[in-house]
């Protein structure tokens, strides 16, 4: 491992944003900012340049927008200027800031979050290892061209298809529909693939109001009607391949008059149809609402991506151009 980081290409920057992997205790709290996480570590000495700061110390489920977008800002600016960022923060809300940081960041070098789904304080803590494979990604020739990753458990897993999907165990994230990107082995890095990554925004806030509108059996719509009225755009999780009840189709082609809506599915391994199915709010009718389609993202990270856009000042059209490469395309 020390071999590996020793030769590590470009300079690595640790931002920490809190999260488990910094919580301690028998009830576990915030306790380490960046450089006691760094100094609990003594295989990063090995590592040639490696700068740290403290961003949050706070748990995932309580950072805002607003404090999101800067440490994801502060972490493209990082990464745009050449060095392999990386960003440990709470699993709980990890996935959405991995989106966020994927659309804000078009450069070369790496952004790769990490963190832990057990305190250093518990048995079997798994934050140390994750550490350690994010910092050798961040600087590894590997990373290049990666964009935003998420390093877990051992696997590398892009940022726009990456699900936490276990909430306890140290296998905490996973791309059902995608697949991990690779694996990190002793600081050595393997890809067998790379991620499609999403046209850079210039995201001025992150300030809009956007639900997530999961249909389920016997659903009349009035909740999708409500969201749209009250808010600045919607995220419809429909059935199955693209499906919803007569009732939530007739408020979709209401709401796409009043705010943008963004359609994914609820299947983890989702797909959407186009024309197999001919029933009242089959595919085809969701598909000719005027919603932005978009089944190959999780809701949430559907919704980062609908307040990036809605942050940069896109409309509908723009907002169907940057989604477009997470639905089919004919060619």
């Amino acid at each position: 491992m020390e071999e590996a980081l020793r030769d590590l290409i470009r300079p690595v920057r640790l931002i920490a944003a809190g999260g488990t992997i910094a919580m301690r205790g028998e009830r576990a709290v915030p306790a380490l900012d960046a450089a006691a996480l760094v100094s609990e570590l003594p295989q990063l000495a090995a590592v040639p340049q490696l700068e740290v700061e403290t961003a949050l110390s706070l748990p995932g489920a309580h950072i805002s927008l607003r404090q999101a977008l800067e440490v994801a800002q502060s972490a493209a600016a990082a990464a745009g200027s050449g060095e392999g960022v990386v960003i440990t923060t709470g699993t709980d809300t990890m996935e959405e800031l991995a989106v966020l940081c994927a659309i804000l960041h078009g450069g070369e070098a790496p952004i790769v979050l990490t963190g832990a789904n057990r305190p250093g304080s518990a048995p079997g803590a798994d934050g140390p290892a994750n550490l350690l494979d994010a910092v050798a990604l961040a600087g590894s020739p590997a990373g290049s061209e990666l964009g935003a990753v998420v390093a877990f458990g051992g696997e590398i897993h892009a940022a726009m298809t990456v699900r936490k999907v276990d909430s306890t165990g140290p296998a905490a994230f996973g791309s059902p529909v995608a697949g991990p990107l690779g694996r990190i082995v002793e600081g050595r890095v393997w890809l067998h693939a790379r991620p499609i990554r999403p046209a850079s925004l210039r995201v001025k806030r992150l300030e809009h109001r956007v639900a997530i509108v999961s249909t389920a059996l016997g659903d009349d719509g009035g909740l999708l009607g409500q969201a749209a009225a009250g808010g600045d755009g919607v995220v419809l999780v429909a059935l199955g391949a693209g499906h919803v009840s007569a009732g939530v189709l007739h408020e979709l082609c209401s709401a796409v008059e009043q705010v943008p809506v963004v359609v994914t599915c609820r299947p983890e391994r989702a797909s959407m149809l186009f024309t197999t199915y001919g029933f009242e709010g089959a595919e085809s009718d969701v598909r000719a609402s005027g919603a932005v389609c978009a089944p190959f993202l999780s809701p949430p990270a559907a919704r980062i991506a609908l307040l990036c856009c809605l942050g940069a000042g896109l409309e509908r059209d723009g907002i169907a151009a940057a989604l477009a490469p997470w639905d089919a395309q004919t060619r």
